[in-house]
């Protein structure tokens, strides 16, 4: 499990299982107190430009999975001038727009199957939004890229945004806010790295030949193991993810049918804290589930 440590307002906040792109959404977000994409270079972003070389991986490995061949080229030739930027909270602010502009422009926003040809077949539309995903990467990078640079403020505080294993964060806390991967009570996991592994290849551009699945249709990730979406062991990861923070006020959020169920996540979580109390809120279906029953629910432990 990866961890996430932010730190705002003089507050620090550690996330559960994000991925390393995220790290990036931190630094744009989070740690960066002054610094903004100017015009000039965001047109300077979406151009291409003599004297660098511009590989085309995306181009050769994923056509016809999830975007056309002229978005493809698009996307490789914006994360290689992303590349070129010196200032990290520059390239963190780009980082963001690209992957925003890839995740509105996917039904679904996930990358989970190929199924490009949802886009554009001719059928009656119960869902998604067609105007969104035609419109151009240039028109959403600009959109999010601004957006971002108007999330950018200083509080007077120094902020950092960090990516390790959750229960590896350095130092103690007032609060940790956890938010793992959901198993349902049927046992099947959402797993983010493969949701989104598209996003993941592009914070290992150089390297990603080498953590590609070439056998699936979707040019996923090669898996990796993870008691978070193991339902034999997630039972085990809370509870050593409540002992390290033990001694912070804990926040956890999950969903009411899932595993582990409502009764033993307290359960759990009382073997650390002396107070336990749970809110509910309303039901909210996760992205292609057909379960209505499923709620949000909140345990805090003081």
């Amino acid at each position: 499990m990866v961890a996430y440590r932010l730190k705002k307002e003089g507050k620090q906040v550690s996330y559960n299982d994000l991925l390393r792109f995220n790290y990036y959404f931190g630094r744009a977000l989070i740690e960066n107190d002054g610094i903004r994409l100017s015009p000039d270079e965001m047109k300077w972003l979406l151009e291409k430009h003599p004297g660098i070389n511009y590989p085309t991986f995306i181009q050769d490995n994923f056509a016809d999975i999830y975007f056309t061949d002229e978005e493809n080229a698009w996307i490789d030739q914006t994360i290689t001038n992303i590349r070129q930027l010196d200032n990290p909270y520059k390239f963190a602010i780009a980082f963001f727009a690209l992957c925003q502009a890839a995740i509105v422009k996917r039904p679904y926003n996930l990358f989970h199957r190929k199924n490009l040809y949802i886009r554009f077949a001719d059928v009656k539309r119960s869902f998604g939004n067609k105007v969104t995903w035609d419109r151009p990467f240039e028109h959403w990078f600009r959109m999010f890229a601004e957006e971002a640079n108007q999330a950018v403020f200083n509080n007077g505080k120094t902020n950092h945004a960090f990516n390790y294993d959750a229960v590896h964060v350095p130092g103690d806390y007032d609060l940790v806010y956890i938010d793992t991967p959901y198993i349902s009570k049927r046992g099947v996991a959402v797993d983010y790295f493969q949701f989104y592994h598209l996003l993941e290849g592009l914070t290992m551009y150089d390297e990603w030949d080498k953590y590609v699945d070439h056998t699936s249709k979707h040019r996923r990730l090669k898996p990796r193991l993870s008691e978070w979406i193991n339902k034999n062991r997630i039972h085990e990861a809370f509870d050593y993810l409540f002992k390290r923070y033990s001694e912070s006020i804990l926040v956890i959020s999950y969903r009411s049918d899932g595993i582990p169920s409502e009764a033993d996540l307290i359960s759990i979580l009382r073997k650390y804290k002396r107070d336990v109390r749970v809110e509910h809120f309303g039901n909210y279906q996760y992205v292609l589930s057909t379960n209505s029953r499923s709620g949000e629910m909140l345990l805090i432990g003081t």
